[in-house]
């Protein structure tokens, strides 16, 4: 349908009566901004995330074992060899990091140091936050840190069920989502999007149907009749 303008402005710009005619929204063009030699200041970065302090305190408890340090957008990680994580996180915590906010794990989907392990603290009282990383290869167990922070024993539940990460001195190391029986880890990166057939036996897709092994029985093409 042909637009109808009731006015037209000296810029060219076109008025139209909404009661009248359906308007199409204007596309406007936004031109890439050309780069800036002089750094541009991360607007994400937060006061809370530099720690500077803590990290010299954790150099001058642990040493070399304190590994490197790595700045994005504001936030500060360190890294700490998988030995040392619970002097680790027992050290920040007489810092005054009391609060384990996050644990949680990353497939890097490498040969060696597959996974991280990544732990967020927090300091209430200074409002300061510190995330601790450390990598470990397949099938390598990593120090419980549930005698130091007892919310970790869920965090650390997960990562074994999902990411098949062990956790050595967990007091009850049981799959979370996952059967115990179930042989395979979902959030590892070689595990397909639909799932294994056969893996996993679930509820039949009609009342008086059978048991199904098929996740994702309709997109292999099973669908039942009607």
């Amino acid at each position: 349908m042909k637009k109808e303008p009731l006015d037209i402005a000296s810029d060219g710009t076109e008025t139209i009566d909404p009661a009248q005619q359906r308007q199409t929204l204007k596309f406007l063009f936004t031109p890439a901004a050309p780069p800036k030699d002089e750094p541009v200041a991360n607007v994400h970065a937060k006061a809370s995330t530099q720690v500077g302090d803590t990290i010299d305190a954790l150099r001058a408890a642990f040493g070399e074992t304190v590994g490197e340090v790595v700045e994005y957008a504001g936030e500060q990680t360190v890294f700490v060899e998988r030995e040392q994580i619970v002097e680790v996180v027992r050290f920040l915590k007489e810092q005054g990091f009391t609060y384990l906010s996050d644990l949680g794990s990353i497939d890097r989907f490498t040969e060696d140091d597959r996974f991280e392990v990544f732990y967020s603290l927090c300091h209430i009282p200074r409002r300061k936050r510190i995330r601790v990383k450390l990598r470990v290869g397949d099938g390598v167990p990593v120090p419980s840190i549930t005698s130091v922070h007892r919310s970790a024993d869920w965090h650390e539940r997960e990562a074994w069920d999902m990411m098949g990460i062990p956790f050595d001195g967990h007091p009850d190391l049981r799959r979370m989502f996952m059967p115990e029986d179930f042989e395979y880890h979902p959030a590892r990166k070689e595990f397909p999007t639909l799932g294994i057939p056969g893996s996993l036996p679930l509820p039949p897709q009609e009342n008086d149907g059978e048991i199904t092994m098929d996740p994702f029985a309709r997109a292999h093409g099973n669908v039942p009749e009607d």
